[in-house]
């Protein structure tokens, strides 16, 4: 049986897209979302929380609770019908069943079972639904920061028709539609897993290895319209020796490298080369307070330490960290 997870450990995921929408914002046209400032593309962690989420329930059958669940009419359940359909009475039934309540957390009201009685008002039914509820509070040991490229990036607006026309029949041609994308954007996440919340959700080595499964492999089988074109290039797991410690912003500690490609040009990710030397020398520093270090990298990822071209294995080597790469 899997242990309840014992250590923190650190994650770094960069993964790219290529003409798609990474995250749109429903409140600017559904755009991707973008740093004003420094024009970098911006992801939020529930996007890659969502990731995740389908991943591990489309394709590893496992039960997921923040999920779209419909009635026989179509329409979206509350969280309490579903919670109230599976007989989940209390927070370790909860986080027993689903397994992004103990990576993430949620909220969540339970009903309580309560003595039945006569026949109430409607207003003493909706009062007494209200006292029977108890508010469940799950703070997740996974918490990942907003993701943002590594660069500048461009927006592209791109229109086209349909073969239908959206309402009204007997139309000489179809409907216009419009999409904005991204030409290219090499995006990177930082997360942390909290062994302490961990005790909490009784989050387990496993459930993690799941995680990390779901990071590479969920976003490789982003399958949609919006999201075809997003390819997991480098995922860096961390973990400590040393009780409440972690070395942080990782995805600080790696840059674009030198290249005559200005970003908004950028088209793929033969086109940057990652300076890694700041997080080397990071790993170097806390070696003794490092474990192990696992890794999943594209091979077609060019890596420098120092200017010089170097392999993943070979950085991590000179740092002195145990080190093995991920079969993902």
């Amino acid at each position: 049986m899997s242990e309840i997870v014992s250590k923190r450990s650190e994650l770094l995921f960069l993964y790219d897209a290529k003409d798609v929408n990474p995250n749109g914002d429903p409140l600017d046209e559904n755009k991707p979302r973008i740093d004003e400032e420094t024009m970098e593309n911006l992801v939020s962690d529930v996007r890659l929380k969502r990731t995740v989420r389908d991943y591990l329930h489309d394709s590893k059958g496992l039960d997921i609770f923040i999920r779209g669940y419909r009635d026989d009419d179509g329409l979206l359940k509350g969280k309490k019908t579903v919670l109230d359909e599976n007989n989940i009475s209390n927070a370790e039934d909860l986080i027993k069943k689903y397994i992004d309540m103990r990576l993430f957390g949620a909220t969540a009201a339970i009903s309580k079972k309560g003595k039945k009685g006569t026949k109430k008002s409607e207003q003493e039914e909706t009062e007494g639904e209200q006292k029977n509820e108890k508010n469940i509070i799950l703070t997740g040991p996974v918490q990942f920061r907003i993701g943002r490229s590594l660069h500048r990036v461009k927006l592209s607006f791109i229109k086209g028709t349909t073969v239908m026309p959206s309402r009204e029949t007997g139309k000489a041609q179809g409907t216009f539609t419009e999409q904005y994308v991204l030409p290219y954007s090499l995006i990177g996440f930082y997360g942390i897993v909290n062994e302490n919340a961990a005790k909490t959700t009784k989050l387990t080595d496993d459930d993690v290895k799941n995680l990390i499964d779901g990071l590479w492999n969920g976003t490789k089988n982003l399958i949609s319209r919006s999201k075809v074109g997003q390819m997991p290039r480098l995922l860096i797991s961390v973990t400590y020796k040393e009780k409440n410690y972690h070395i942080g912003d990782l995805n600080a500690l790696i840059k674009k490298g030198k290249t005559e490609v200005p970003d908004e040009e950028i088209r793929d990710i033969a086109q940057i080369p990652l300076d890694v030397s700041e997080l080397i020398d990071a790993f170097t520093a806390n070696a003794a307070k490092i474990d192990h270090i696992e890794y999943c990298i594209d091979p077609r990822i060019h890596l420098t330490v120092r200017e010089k071209a170097v392999t993943l294995e070979e950085a991590l080597k000179s740092a002195k960290c145990p080190s093995n790469q991920l079969n993902l």
